[in-house]
């Protein structure tokens, strides 16, 4: 878990080098239909390009509020860090979580979800069950548990980063955001949910696990 301390430290460090779009490994319209080239548009270019520059611009003001000691000022950036900080870092793994290819699980993460939700399709039920049903905005998440060797299913509220305020490591995130899915599916949340595990990347979920579980 992150401290106060330990944010703004981070913070101060990270004014120095300024956070970047990522560019997406594919194609704005490579994941139609299950998501179409406007969302992608939209939700990569726009709303992640808004968290890139909210958070430069936060870690700017923390690191001038605390080269002055102004405690006070840099605990009132807090909440701006951690919302935009957190969609950027969950929007990155969102993006390398998606695949327009066919990609399979390897044999480890197999093993690893089977041992925690006794199959695959279990999995994406409970997985589904539990975004779709997240109150508001927010993101539902496959995280290693490094303490018990165990996959987990949780939910994170708004941007919330799964790792920083769980201490559960992200190796696959659903975006439950309207703009991550309402221009093409209305309020069928659950249609959109479902749908998205046709495009998931199971090549890059299953290195995640394996760094993670190293």
């Amino acid at each position: 878990m992150y401290t106060l301390r330990r944010i703004a430290k981070v913070a101060v460090r990270s004014a120095k080098q300024k956070h970047t779009l990522p560019d997406l490994p594919y194609d704005y319209a490579a994941l139609e239909p299950i998501i179409s080239r406007d969302i992608m548009n939209l939700h990569h270019s726009k709303h992640h390009q808004t968290y890139v520059t909210n958070l430069n611009a936060a870690e700017e003001k923390i690191k001038l509020a605390t080269e002055k000691g102004d405690v006070s000022t840099a605990i009132s950036l807090m909440p701006a860090l951690k919302f935009n900080g957190g969609g950027h870092l969950n929007h990155s793994i969102f993006w390398q979580n998606l695949s327009p290819s066919r990609t399979e699980p390897s044999e480890g993460l197999c093993k690893a979800i089977q041992a925690s939700f006794g199959s695959m399709d279990n999995m994406k039920k409970q997985l589904s069950a539990q975004t779709v049903a997240i109150q508001g905005s927010g993101w539902g998440w496959l995280g290693y548990d490094k303490s018990s060797g165990v996959i987990k299913i949780i939910t994170c509220a708004n941007q919330d980063p799964l790792q920083a305020t769980t201490g559960l490591v992200p190796i696959l995130g659903i975006d439950v955001w309207e703009h991550a899915y309402y221009l093409q599916y209305k309020n069928m949340r659950a249609d959109y949910v479902n749908a998205i595990f046709d495009i998931i990347n199971w090549k890059d979920v299953s290195e995640r696990f394996g760094k993670a579980s190293c």
